[in-house]
C-alpha cells in the first residue's frame, strides 16, 4: 500500500538521525509527551470514556500510568546505563595470543510498528508501553490505532506529534495510521524497513502477525501478548482457615473492570473437600451480588458471550453462580463454573481464555491430580499460589513447575494489578506471549527494541559516548570484569 510505504520510508529516514540522539535529548521528548497528554485535560478523559464505556476513575488512573511510563523511561535513558555497556581493554602482550580491545552496548533496532490494544485506550495503545519504550530505545514508531477508540488515539497521537515538534525531534519519529481490516496491518509488518512489532490482543490476531513476520525474507521479532488464564492454586490447609477471605479477594479480582484484563484469574485449582465447598459458597454470593458491566465495545461483548457459552456447554461443567442478566448485549455478566480435574484434563477447550468476568474452578480429588492439572497448563502471564509459608514449603516441586509456566508468580494475592517498576515481568511462555524473554511493562521493556553491537579495536574518537574510556556520561558500566562509573 502506498501510504504504508511512504510512512516506513519516512520512519527509516528519521531512524538514521534519531538513533544517534543522546539519552538526555530523548528524555526531554518523552517528558514533553507526558506534559502534552496531561495538558488535554478533560477532553481526553471524556473522549476515552465515550469510546470505551470505562468510568472516569479508570481513565484518569490509566492516564497517570501512561504519563508515568513516559517519565520513567525518560529517567532511564537520561541516566544511560540501560545500554549495558561493556569495556574490555586490549592486552597486546597476552600469551599465547594478544587480546583485542572489545567494547559492547545495546543499540536501537530500527522502526517499530505498534498495534493499539482494545482494553487499554491509553496505557497499551498510542502512547502506551510499547510506543514509549521503543522511542526511548531510539526507534521511530508507527502506531496502528485500534478502531474501538480511534478518536482517543488521534488525540494522543496529536500530543506526541506536538511534543516531537517542540523538542526538535526528526520529522516522522512518530506516525499514526488507522483503518479497518487486516490489509494495513499486514503491509506494516511485511515492509522491509519495519524491524520489530508490538501487539496486545487476541491469540489469533497476534499469531497471524507473528507468522507473517517470520515469513519475511528478513524475519523480525514480534512482541505479542496473546492469551492467559492466570491460574490460581488454592492449597488445602490454608484454604481451610481462610476460605471466606480468599473467596472475597478473588471475586473482586474476577469482576474488576468487567474482567477485561489480561491478568484476570480465569482458572481456580483446588482439592475437593469441605473447605472448597465453603469457598465456592462465599464466592458464589459475591458473584451474584456483582452487577453486569458494559464492556469496552460490542465485539468484546459478543466474544465474551460466545466463549462463555462454549465453556459452559462442555461435558461436566456446572454453573456455580452468575450475576443477574439484563438482556443487554453490550454487557458482561460475571459467571463462576466448576468441573472435575478428570474432565478438565481430557478437554483442551476448557484451557482456552474466556475474556471477561468468568472463572472456572477445577476440582481435584487429591494433590497428585492438582499437580497433573498444573503440569498440563499452558504458558501464562501469571500463576498464583494461595497458602501460608509452611504449606508452600511442602510443595517446592509445585513452585518449580510454576516457574516454567509463567512470567510472574504471586503468593497470597491476586494477579490483577500490574505494578510498573524495574522488577516487573509482564510476559510469559507461549501462548501468553511470543517471546517469554522480555517484559512489556517496566524499565526492561526497552530491551525489546535494542540489539547488542561489539566494537573491536575502535579509536576513542569513533566510539559511542557510552563506551569511551573516560566515561563522559558517568554511567555504570562493566569495565574489565568490574562494575564501575
Amino acid at each position: 500500500m502506498e501510504t504504508v510505504d511512504e510512512a516506513l520510508n519516512k520512519a527509516q529516514v528519521a531512524f538514521l538521525a534519531y538513533k544517534n540522539f543522546s539519552g538526555r535529548k530523548k528524555a526531554t521528548f518523552l517528558r514533553a509527551i507526558a506534559d502534552e497528554i496531561e495538558a488535554m485535560g478533560k477532553e481526553l478523559v471524556e473522549t476515552a470514556m465515550r469510546e470505551t464505556n470505562l468510568p472516569e476513575a479508570r481513565i484518569v488512573n490509566e492516564r497517570g500510568r501512561t504519563t508515568g511510563h513516559c517519565r520513567m523511561f525518560a529517567d532511564l535513558v537520561e541516566e544511560g546505563s540501560w545500554v549495558d555497556a561493556r569495556v574490555d581493554t586490549a592486552l597486546p602482550n597476552r600469551m599465547p595470543a594478544p587480546k583485542p580491545d572489545m567494547r559492547k552496548m545495546l543499540v536501537p533496532i530500527g522502526p517499530v510498528v505498534v498495534f493499539g490494544a482494545a482494553n487499554f485506550p491509553l496505557a497499551y495503545s498510542t502512547a502506551g508501553g510499547d510506543t514509549i519504550s521503543a522511542l526511548a530505545a531510539g526507534c521511530p514508531v508507527i502506531v496502528k490505532a485500534h478502531p474501538a477508540h480511534l478518536e482517543t488515539s488521534k488525540l494522543v497521537a496529536g500530543a506526541i506529534e506536538k511534543a516531537a515538534s517542540k523538542t526538535g525531534m526528526p520529522s516522522a519519529v512518530f506516525q499514526h495510521v488507522h483503518g479497518h481490516g487486516f490489509e494495513i496491518g499486514q503491509a506494516l509488518v511485511k515492509h522491509p524497513f519495519t524491524k520489530a512489532v508490538g501487539f496486545t490482543g487476541s491469540l489469533a490476531g497476534g499469531k497471524a502477525l507473528f507468522d507473517l513476520a517470520n515469513q519475511r525474507t528478513e524475519p523480525i521479532p514480534v512482541f505479542a501478548e496473546l492469551s492467559s488464564i492466570n491460574p490460581v492454586i488454592l492449597l488445602p490447609d490454608s484454604l481451610s482457615r481462610d476460605s471466606a477471605k480468599t473467596a472475597s479477594m478473588l471475586a473482586a479480582s474476577i469482576t474488576l473492570g468487567v474482567g477485561q484484563f489480561c491478568t484476570n484469574p480465569g482458572l481456580i485449582i483446588a482439592i475437593e473437600n469441605e473447605a472448597l465447598q465453603n469457598f465456592i459458597s462465599v464466592l458464589s454470593i459475591e458473584i451474584q451480588k456483582a452487577l453486569p458491566g458494559t464492556m469496552l465495545h460490542q465485539g468484546i461483548a459478543d466474544n465474551y458471550a460466545k466463549r462463555l457459552a462454549i465453556a459452559l456447554e462442555q461435558k461436566g461443567v456446572k454453573v456455580e453462580a452468575q450475576s443477574i442478566t439484563r438482556g443487554d448485549t453490550t454487557q458482561g455478566a460475571p459467571f463462576i463454573a466448576s468441573v472435575s480435574a478428570d474432565a478438565f484434563l481430557k478437554n483442551s477447550t476448557l484451557s482456552e481464555e474466556v475474556f471477561g468476568p468468568f472463572s472456572l474452578i477445577i476440582k481435584c480429588k487429591d494433590i497428585n491430580e492438582l499437580y497433573a492439572v498444573v503440569v498440563k497448563g499452558h504458558g501464562q502471564l501469571t500463576s498464583t499460589l494461595i497458602g501460608d509459608e509452611t504449606e508452600i514449603a511442602k510443595h517446592k516441586a509445585l513452585l518449580n513447575v510454576l516457574v516454567e509456566k509463567a512470567g510472574r508468580l504471586v503468593i497470597n494475592g491476586v494477579p490483577t494489578g500490574v505494578e510498573v517498576c524495574p522488577a516487573q515481568m509482564h510476559g510469559g511462555p507461549y501462548p501468553a506471549t511470543t517471546d517469554s524473554r522480555f517484559t512489556a511493562v517496566g524499565a526492561d521493556a526497552i530491551k525489546r527494541f535494542a540489539r547488542p553491537v561489539a566494537f573491536q579495536n575502535f579509536p576513542e574518537a569513533l566510539l559511542p559516548d557510552e563506551l569511551i574510556t573516560e566515561n563522559p556520561l558517568g554511567i555504570w558500566r562493566m569495565v574489565n570484569g568490574e562494575f564501575k562509573k
